[in-house]
């Protein structure tokens, strides 16, 4: 069988696999319960530091590049909205090597200031065998620590790039399902190199397999959005160490409007991340300090909310922005939501 082949039909069984998923998860996806558009954004400055100040007057809402007049508007702290946390080990796509350092770091980060957490904090362990996740959030750091101290670094037998890209879709739909069962907003930290952004001429996808992959698409959005739910790729390895360059995910971040757009890359962890509004922080060993660089942006935001366009066929894609008028001020959050016709989008 040539190479063309096996390619061939190791994107046949992916997708078969991917629309099983997507399948399952739809059937318990609760159906949107808001007619507004939810956003959940942070504002920095040039060196970072978050600017908690302003008013409704200062931003600008683009829906498919067409002003939106916001419905509601506060400035918010996680003392007056919950917060949850959610830190994910990745023992499926991360060298046995490395897991322990991994797990050592997120340790250190749980000790600090004594185990004080900011914010309830649940422990994910990803590995071939499945996805375990901690049965309640943790309130003390130091007990959280000996936990995850006497759970052992779990050794890779998976190395197939598309079986470990299918268990990591997998593990994000049950992490959903988990962030969907706690109110407010829910910050996912997924301490990883990243999923295999699988591409290239042998990666050659039909009909079928691009329906696949955006109904895969839509429903990751959804389901995160309608989770209230913002995801972090954490990857504290060098570059040399990473699975691919650093920036490669940059290519799959482009609007998915139909399946003939789609590729295997549009379905990354770091692709992910920027489009729910959260950040990939690679090459930093400094794993305390990276998750509480991602855990800042739970200290204050502003919730906007806005009345969208009614859509006009299934699963319409909407591009969001949101600007600040203000020079040197930059807004992050979700960048993208798919509607329906007559059914109201996703808080």
């Amino acid at each position: 069988m040539t190479l063309n082949r096996i390619a061939c039909v190791a994107v046949f069984v992916f997708a078969q696999g991917l629309a099983a998923i997507t399948a399952q998860v739809t059937a318990y996806t609760p159906q949107p319960s808001s007619n507004t558009v939810h956003l959940n954004v942070v504002v920095a400055d040039k060196s970072g530091t978050l600017v908690p100040n302003l008013s409704q007057q200062d931003f600008t809402i683009l829906d498919n590049k067409r002003p939106q007049a916001a419905s509601s508007f506060k400035v918010v702290s996680s003392a007056q909205e919950p917060v949850e946390v959610i830190i994910l080990l990745d023992a499926v796509n991360t060298p046995f090597s490395l897991m322990n350092v991994q797990s050592i770091g997120v340790q250190k980060f749980l000790r600090l200031h004594e185990g004080k957490l900011d914010h309830p904090t649940t422990l994910a362990i990803s590995t071939d065998k499945g996805t375990q996740i901690g049965q309640e959030p943790y309130d003390n750091g130091m007990v959280a620590a000996d936990d995850l101290a006497q759970n052992a670094a779990a050794l890779r037998l998976i190395n197939g790039s598309y079986d470990r890209l299918l268990l990591s879709v997998r593990t994000l739909h049950q992490l959903t399902a988990y962030a969907a069962n706690y109110p407010g907003r829910k910050l996912v930290l997924w301490i990883s190199p990243g999923w295999p952004l699988i591409s290239g001429a042998n990666v050659l996808l039909g009909s079928k397999q691009e329906e696949a992959v955006f109904n895969e698409v839509v429903s990751l959005s959804t389901q995160m959005r309608s989770a209230n739910m913002t995801l972090y790729n954490l990857n504290p390895v060098d570059e040399g160490e990473s699975l691919g360059s650093t920036n490669y995910y940059q290519v799959f971040l482009n609007d998915i409007a139909k399946p003939s757009q789609v590729k295997l890359g549009n379905i990354g962890l770091q692709v992910l991340a920027v489009q729910s509004g959260g950040l990939t922080i690679e090459g930093n060993s400094d794993i305390p300090g990276i998750i509480s660089r991602c855990l800042a942006d739970a200290s204050t935001w502003y919730e906007i909310d806005y009345d969208p366009p009614q859509s006009a066929k299934p699963d319409e894609y909407h591009r969001i922005e949101v600007k600040v008028n203000h020079p040197g001020l930059t807004a992050r959050t979700r960048e993208n939501y798919y509607a329906n016709p007559n059914v109201d989008p996703p808080r």
